[in-house]
């Protein structure tokens, strides 16, 4: 464990899945990004998708994560209608 740094707390069955929900929507992002055929785009994606993630990891209302989540999916299938039209 790093230096200062507490355990995480015991979280509750709800939160154990809403954390799962989160995690699963950053991996799908991540794959939909590699798909990006410009590296400087991927790069910005990819710095873009961290940083909103990481921004927002200390958020602990139940309503304003769900939010989040919706955006993350409404952002996710935006970015792959775009993938799909730039390879057709």
């Amino acid at each position: 464990m790093a230096a200062g740094r507490l355990p995480p707390a015991a979280l509750t069955l709800k939160q154990f899945l809403r954390r799962q929900q989160v995690l699963q929507l950053y991996r799908k992002i991540l794959r939909a990004i590699r798909e990006v055929p410009a590296e400087q785009d991927r790069r910005y994606l990819k710095d873009w998708a961290r940083e909103e993630f990481k921004r927002n990891k200390d958020a602990t209302e139940e309503d304003a994560i769900r939010m989040m989540i919706t955006q993350g999916n409404m952002q996710l299938q935006e970015l792959q209608r775009t993938l799909k039209l730039a390879k057709s």
